[in-house]
C-alpha cells in the first residue's frame, strides 16, 4: 500500500509541472516512459495482489477443512474414551461386587463352614461304599466265571465220553446194517455193469470206514450217473443212514422216504420204512413212528423188519 502512494504522488507531482507548462518537450516523454513503467509495475502489483487472495482464500478452505477434521477426530477420540471409561467403571464395579462376597464370605458363621465339611465328607463316604459294592460285584462276577469254567469243563468231558459213546454205537449200528452174504456183494452178481458196481463198493466201503460225509458224497454221485440200477434203492437207502447216524433225524427222514417212494419194490424199502419210524420216534413223534410201523407190519408182513417194527409198537406208550 505504501508503494502505491508513492506512485500516486509521483503522478500528482508530474502533472503539476505540466499544468505551470515548466516542462520541455524531452521531460514530457521521460514522464511517458515513467508513467507506462509506472503502469507496469501497476499491473505486476495488481497480479500479485490476486494471486496472494487466492493463496489467501485456498489456505482460508484448507484451514477450514482441517478444522472440520480435527473435530471430527475429537468427537470420536471422546467417544472411544467415553466407552473405555464406561468398560473401566463396569470392571471396577465386578471388583468391588467380588470383593463384597469374598469378605461377606469371610463374615459367615462357622456352621456355614461346617455344613460344607459335612457335605463333602458325606460325598466321600458315598465314593468309598460305591467302590466297596464294585469290588463286591467284581468277586461275585469272578467266582461266577470260575464255576462257569468249571462247568464248562465239566461238560466239555461229558461231550467226550458222548462222542465215545456214540462212535460205539454208530459202529455197532453200522455192523448190524451190514448186508447178509450174496445181498450186497459182489455187486456184478446183481446184473449191472462193472463201473455201477466199482463205484457202488467204493462208496459202501467208505460208509463201513464211518466216513459218513465222503460215503454220502459218493452215494449221491453213484445215483446220478446210475439212477434206475438194481443198486439205485440201496444207495437211496444208505443216504438216509448217513443222516441217522448223523442224528440229523429230519434229513434222514426225508431221505428214506426217497427210497420209499421211488424205490417201492426195491430190498431196501422195509428197511427204509423201519429206520423211517425210529427216526420219528428220536424226534418224539410218537403218532407218526407207530402209523410208519403199522404201514410196514401191513405192507410186508413177512419181514423181519415187520417183527421188528412190531416189538417196537408193543415198548411204544
Amino acid at each position: 500500500m505504501g508503494k502505491i502512494n508513492w506512485v500516486k504522488g509521483w503522478l500528482v507531482l508530474w502533472a503539476g509541472l505540466l499544468l505551470y507548462g515548466c516542462a520541455t518537450s524531452g521531460d514530457v516523454q521521460t514522464l511517458d516512459g515513467e508513467i507506462s513503467r509506472i503502469h507496469s509495475q501497476l499491473n505486476t502489483i495488481q497480479k500479485e495482489k490476486d494471486s496472494i487472495k487466492s493463496e489467501l482464500a485456498a489456505f482460508e478452505k484448507e484451514s477450514q477443512k482441517d478444522v472440520s477434521n480435527l473435530q471430527t477426530e475429537d468427537k470420536r477420540l471422546q467417544a472411544d474414551l467415553l466407552i473405555r471409561l464406561e468398560n473401566l467403571q463396569s470392571q471396577i464395579q465386578i471388583l468391588s461386587t467380588g470383593v463384597e462376597e469374598y469378605k461377606e464370605f469371610l463374615t459367615r458363621p462357622s456352621k456355614e463352614i461346617d455344613r460344607v465339611r459335612e457335605d463333602a465328607a458325606l460325598r466321600t463316604r458315598l465314593l468309598e461304599e460305591r467302590e466297596k459294592t464294585l469290588e463286591e460285584k467284581s468277586k461275585a462276577q469272578e467266582e461266577r466265571t470260575k464255576t462257569l469254567e468249571e462247568r464248562l469243563k465239566a461238560t466239555e468231558d461229558r461231550l467226550k465220553g458222548l462222542e465215545g459213546k456214540m462212535s460205539e454205537w454208530v459202529s455197532k449200528q453200522m455192523e448190524a446194517e451190514k448186508p447178509t452174504p450174496g445181498k450186497e456183494a459182489p455187486v456184478e452178481t446183481k446184473g449191472i455193469s462193472p463201473g455201477a458196481g466199482t463205484l457202488y463198493k467204493d462208496a459202501y466201503e467208505t460208509f463201513q470206514k464211518g466216513d459218513l460225509e465222503e460215503a454220502r458224497r459218493k452215494f449221491e454221485t453213484f445215483l446220478k450217473q446210475y439212477p434206475n440200477s438194481s443198486l439205485s434203492d440201496n444207495a437211496q437207502f444208505w443216504i438216509g443212514e448217513t443222516y441217522y447216524l448223523k442224528r440229523d433225524f429230519e434229513k434222514a427222514i426225508l431221505e428214506y422216504e426217497k427210497a420209499i417212494a421211488k424205490y417201492p419194490e426195491g430190498d431196501k424199502t422195509p428197511a427204509a420204512l423201519l429206520k423211517q419210524g425210529f427216526a420219528f420216534l428220536e424226534l418224539g413223534d410218537k403218532t407218526n413212528a407207530r402209523n410208519i410201523l403199522r404201514r410196514l407190519i401191513e405192507r410186508y408182513p413177512q419181514s423181519d423188519q415187520a417183527e421188528t417194527a412190531k416189538k417196537k409198537l408193543e415198548a411204544i406208550k
